[in-house]
């Protein structure tokens, strides 16, 4: 067995020979068709909002702190204490 390195390279139109509709458009035409395989069902949408919304109201409560940082820097010195006791830390290229 011989193992090399390959450019991987997938184009929808080249192998399908059609064009790649938009998100939407499949989405409505999905729905119109009666095909529910791309959304989720009702109890878990309820679901997921009974989980979510205690996190948004505690948010809106006390606004978590987000260390910004200055555009082209390489992030928050926050971030470094994310590496703290891990070997290298952060990799700069």
């Amino acid at each position: 067995m011989y193992l090399h390195p390959v450019r991987f390279e997938f184009d929808y139109g080249k192998s399908f020979g059609k064009i790649l509709p938009d998100a939407y458009e499949r989405l409505l035409f999905d729905a119109l068709r009666g095909d529910p395989t791309l959304f989720i069902r009702s109890d878990v949408l309820e679901a997921s909002w009974e989980f979510i919304t205690p996190i948004l109201d505690a948010w809106k409560a006390v606004p978590p702190h987000f260390p910004n940082y200055a555009p082209g820097s390489w992030g928050p010195a926050e971030a470094d204490s994310l590496t703290q006791g891990c070997e290298g830390g952060w990799r700069r290229p």
